[in-house]
């Protein structure tokens, strides 16, 4: 299908972005989300912090929706954070941690989202562009991709935000590596530790759509309700968390896409789920 733009209202604080953040239809029940700035390497700046949250938590309304890409242009995921700026937007103390909270926003908005989300990486992603591309559920990759968090040789910390993320996604030991040391992970490195999901045979991006795409004939408040439970789990909040895990449970089981899902085995047809 022709992509079509998908229209998420701005804030002040990202009216003058222009088309550095493109959200368009990959399809009709898959988004695809490009971070644009490629002659910067795909560097987001404070204010694409800010709209990366404001489309991840607009997308997260809308019902067709089954899933949601994140990729970056120009042959690049994104290099992270755009430092020429931080003399400017972290120049305080204040500054810096409003810039952290913003970084958070974007971070739990895209971990949250009640969609399946991919991210397709090529070429590099450094920094922050680590940071979204794990809040994704699922990393798919092509032979060009290489990661790296250099935060320890900028004396900078990472937020609880990213590096839950990024500990949920490798685990202890190797997050420990990538924020202590700042080394390069190659897509092979990269799938060994478990930060990609997948590597793909061409491209990344139209085999992260194709994965995406895959998920149109399944029921949206499964998905929703999965991922309620296991970051739950993850987390090690089940008890904090019983009301919020019991009403997406009983939503689920309540729906008229359970109903249909039921019909639809009876006779033995794929279902028409609507998240309703």
């Amino acid at each position: 299908m022709t992509a079509q733009s998908i229209d998420i209202p701005t804030s002040p604080a990202t009216a003058d972005l222009g088309d550095a953040l493109i959200v368009e239809r990959a399809s009709d029940t898959t988004a695809l989300v490009t971070i644009n700035r490629p002659d910067q390497r795909n560097a987001l700046t404070l204010a694409m912090w800010v709209r990366l949250a404001e489309i991840f938590e607009a997308l997260a309304e809308r019902s067709e929706l089954r899933a949601i890409v994140l990729t970056g242009a120009g042959g690049a995921f994104c290099a992270g954070a755009n430092i020429k700026e931080f003399d400017t937007v972290r120049a305080t103390n204040d500054d810096a941690l409003h810039y952290a909270a913003m970084v958070d926003r974007a971070t739990v908005a895209i971990t949250r989202c009640p969609k399946a989300t991919y991210a397709a990486v090529s070429g590099p992603c450094f920094g922050g562009g680590v940071g979204v591309a794990v809040a994704c559920d699922f990393r798919i990759a092509d032979t060009s991709a290489y990661f790296a968090i250099t935060a320890s040789r900028l004396s900078i910390v990472y937020g609880i935000e990213e590096t839950r993320a990024l500990y949920h996604t490798v685990g202890l030991v190797a997050a420990k590596e990538m924020l202590f040391s700042g080394r390069r992970y190659h897509a092979e490195d990269a799938l060994r530790i478990g930060l990609v999901s997948e590597i793909s045979e061409g491209e990344a991006l139209p085999a992260a759509i194709a994965a995406a795409d895959e998920l149109a004939g399944c029921a949206p408040l499964s998905i929703a309700g999965t991922k309620i439970v296991l970051e739950a789990l993850t987390e090690g909040e089940t008890a904090e968390r019983e009301e919020r895990m019991s009403v997406a449970v009983e939503r689920a089981v309540t729906s008229e896409d359970y109903r249909e899902g039921r019909a639809a085995f009876a006779e033995k047809r794929r279902p028409h789920f609507t998240g309703r």
